[in-house]
């Protein structure tokens, strides 16, 4: 029967590769054999899915034909057609840089080559480690390098350095290749960390642009005022035009999420227009004379 590598997926068939790469990486955590809850029927052919649809060429080929397409031309050998994995070329499969992406041949020979399968052709490997790393907001934001101690197995533990890109969510896992468990005669494991980060105070995150919230009174919105603000990297003075309304969102450009070493997102400030429970008998005059004049 006819594969839907989207669906397998959980993408469109517009979906971009970086859109693909983020839910590859996402069901691949999710349905990992070595994980308690983990399926290896599942996870095969969700990196068959992967491995056709991140490669140009044997995209469009699945695109025309469909799943029956013979590997988009990785060879006529055995093993092609309905059985698994034969026809699709995973060797040298990597993406990205810095250690923050899933190796196809690593998982794959950690299933079959790792368990005795001897499949992939791969040398015997140590266990992958993960461990969990909480980051505090502004580190996430503008990146850090932490230490951490990782034990790994009958030779101790060692001290690394990981670094943190700016910009990185709760949740989003790094990866650095050999640092996991070594062992005799064999390569040594994966170390994958997951990162959570901590809550702000004032701010949140939304892609590269941060938000926070202003209060101020009615009479401020009316004349205008300045107000500082909490950013990331320290307070901010926003100037605060006269006539603003409740709701409204200021833009300082700039002061998000860094994208690039010359570039960054935007800080989204909304206004929070506060009304008095109670006016005393001077404001209530002041305000009965606004309203006469039609405010």
């Amino acid at each position: 029967m006819s594969k839907d590598y989207y669906q397998i997926l959980g993408v469109p068939k517009s979906a971009s590769k970086e859109e693909m790469k983020k839910a590859y990486r996402k069901l691949a955590h999710k349905y990992h054999p070595d994980k308690k809850d983990g399926d290896e029927k599942k996870f095969k052919e969700i990196n068959e899915a992967y491995t056709v649809l991140s490669n140009d060429q044997k995209r469009a080929q699945f695109d025309q034909f469909g799943s029956g397409f013979q590997g988009g031309g990785a060879g006529s050998g055995s093993g092609q057609g309905s059985g698994g994995f034969g026809g699709f070329d995973f060797s040298g499969f990597s993406q990205g840089a810095g250690g923050q992406d899933i190796d196809l041949n690593d998982i794959l020979g950690s299933i079959f080559g790792g368990r005795g399968g001897g499949g992939f052709g791969r040398r015997r490997k140590g266990q992958d480690i993960a461990i969990d790393l909480e980051i505090e907001f502004k580190e996430s934001i503008l990146g850090v390098s932490k230490k951490v101690k990782v034990s790994r197995g009958k030779n101790g533990s060692e001290e690394i350095i990981v670094n943190i890109p700016p910009g990185i969510d709760s949740g989003e896992m790094i990866r650095y290749t050999g640092k996991g468990e070594k062992i005799e005669e064999g390569q040594p494991g994966d170390l994958y960390i997951r990162i959570h980060v901590k809550k702000h105070s004032s701010l949140t995150k939304e892609g590269a642009n941060l938000f926070a919230e202003v209060s101020i009174k009615i009479s401020e919105s009316l004349l205008g005022t300045k107000k500082e603000v909490e950013g990331v990297d320290g307070k901010i003075t926003v100037k605060i035009p006269s006539g603003v309304r409740h709701g409204e969102m200021l833009r300082v450009q700039g002061k998000g999420v860094p994208i690039s070493t010359s570039r960054s997102g935007d800080l989204l400030i909304k206004i929070i227009i506060q009304s008095p429970k109670k006016l005393s008998k001077k404001a209530k005059e002041a305000i009965q004379i606004l309203q006469e004049e039609g405010l």
